[in-house]
């Protein structure tokens, strides 16, 4: 990225930030969705700043492991700790823990859409995955505690499951973690819409009643879903991949979902009026669930970067409007936002 570099450092000139890097990685056979992703990581700051305080603290500890996590650690450290400010790295040690671990990304063929639908909004943090509680092992009892700790901080939510019966009017409420919300789409919507959707209260009849303790019995009750505790990083996943019966396939959908750069979550949230800045977008580039590509848009220094796997370069803030989405089902443009990532206004923004 010698000649790409250079450019990219010329359009900067002297606003390049002090101590910043801004690195391209290696594609090693369709792993774009995972460089992607890694770089939105990257550039979420407080995740990064603890990952790196983490890792040169407990360097000689971190050599003996080797998990998702530590890799993320030492790739983030050769970035940061580069002399040039600009160029390309190969994630080689990530990569292959991560295929390693992760069934969808063993074979070099794009990760299908088709089998990861549900479960792709947890791969896009595959940091945070590693290190949330006992299904992954792989610290030991000494460092886990700390892991979990700062990485619940930066990432969890709370969300809160309500049903209130609709005979005796009890509420029985449900509390889960979270780490990203999958959204459904609809054709010219926008977040905001998508989360009130989220959220929207449903009833259960006829088969779907629900048994009440009180009533001791099946009643017609009322249900949905709450924010109760949002995220510092909150993590969108639009659900762009959707099971057509009467196709027996998956289908991309290419509506447009207005996406903004500044997001409230007041229709949501018991406390009102929390706000959050968009940081990174993931962009499915493609008509179709089982091929295509990934790129990644990122703000940095309140300057908005495009990253393709090797390939970095500037771009305009009004540029990012484009990845909305196709207004009429067939069009020209198939680059559209698929995980968002939003920072909360609340604490303080550093990128």
């Amino acid at each position: 990225m010698g000649a790409a570099g250079s450019k990219l450092e010329k359009a900067l000139g002297d606003q390049f930030p002090e101590g910043e890097r801004y690195f391209g990685l290696e594609n090693f056979g369709n792993t774009c969705y995972c460089n992607s992703v890694l770089q939105a990581l990257y550039f979420c700051v407080p995740f990064r700043e603890q990952l790196l305080e983490y890792y040169s603290s407990n360097k000689n500890g971190v050599d003996a492991e080797d998990n998702l996590l530590t890799c993320l650690a030492d790739l983030f450290t050769q970035i940061s700790s580069q002399k040039k400010k600009t160029g390309v790295i190969a994630p080689k040690r990530f990569v292959q823990r991560l295929k390693k671990q992760n069934e969808l990304f063993r074979s070099y063929m794009h990760q299908k859409e088709a089998q990861a639908a549900k479960n792709d909004a947890e791969t896009s943090s595959p940091s945070e995955k590693t290190a949330n509680g006992p299904k992954n092992p792989q610290a030991n009892g000494v460092k886990k505690e700390p892991l979990v700790t700062w990485v619940h901080k930066n990432f969890q939510g709370i969300l809160t499951n309500e049903t209130r019966c609709l005979r005796c009017e009890t509420v029985t409420a449900r509390d889960e973690t979270f780490f990203d919300l999958s959204l459904d789409i609809e054709q010219n919507s926008s977040i905001t819409s998508c989360l009130k959707n989220f959220s929207s209260t449903e009833t259960l009849n006829a088969e779907d009643k629900f048994f009440c303790d009180k009533c001791c019995s099946l009643q017609e009750a009322q249900k949905r879903m709450k924010i109760k505790k949002p995220p510092h990083i909150l993590v969108i996943h639009l659900k762009r991949f959707k099971y057509i019966e009467q196709l027996g396939r998956y289908k991309k959908l290419s509506y447009r979902v207005v996406f903004p750069l500044e997001l409230k979550l007041s229709n949501t949230v018991e406390d009102a009026d929390l706000e959050y800045s968009l940081f990174a977008v993931v962009v499915h580039v493609g008509s179709g669930p089982n091929h295509g590509h990934y790129v990644s848009l990122v703000k940095s220094h309140n300057h908005w970067l495009f990253f393709d796997d090797e390939n970095v370069e500037m771009i305009d803030e009004s540029a990012v409007q484009t990845f909305f989405g196709s207004a009429q089902e067939f069009s020209s443009n198939t680059d559209h936002g698929y995980i968002l990532f939003y920072e909360s206004l609340g604490a303080g923004n550093k990128s």
